[in-house]
């Protein structure tokens, strides 16, 4: 009787190992597939990282553009005087305001005399300066 089980429970392992296989090989399979598709994807995710951090850096490279929102604008008052308190409070000079706002020297020593004042496009940009600090400031003259 020995002999009879040992087939018998030769077959049963056999079998239940052909069973096994059935599922598991499939599985590999897809195992395999899912393993290159999470490598190619992560290749990617870093090749789009990457890109990222370079276009972060060429978009800190770019000129700032001072800008202020129109009701800002509005609301604000321009004034001889007040060319000359933010210029002070800044630390800057008229050059460095005019290079600022995109302007000639004579046109900041023009809105300081009250001669003219500035357009609508430059004064957002003076609005946007008022917003800042000097560190801000100096940063801003460093990249030009």
């Amino acid at each position: 009787m020995g002999k009879l089980e040992e087939i018998i429970k030769s077959k049963i392992i056999r079998l239940a190992k052909m069973e096994v296989r059935k599922f598991s090989v499939p599985l590999k399979r897809d195992v395999f597939q899912l393993k290159k598709t999470v490598s190619r994807l992560s290749k990617a995710v870093l090749l789009l990282e990457r890109f990222t951090a370079l276009q972060q850096k060429e978009l800190r490279k770019k000129k700032i553009i001072l800008e202020a929102s129109p009701e800002e604008v509005k609301l604000s008052r321009f004034s001889p005087r007040l060319f000359r308190s933010l210029r002070k409070r800044l630390g800057i000079t008229q050059k460095e305001l005019a290079t600022l706002c995109g302007v000639t020297l004579g046109a900041v020593q023009s809105w300081e005399s009250g001669k003219f004042r500035p357009k609508d496009e430059k004064k957002k940009a003076i609005v946007g300066l008022r917003k800042l600090n000097r560190s801000d400031v100096k940063k801003l003259l460093k990249k030009d």
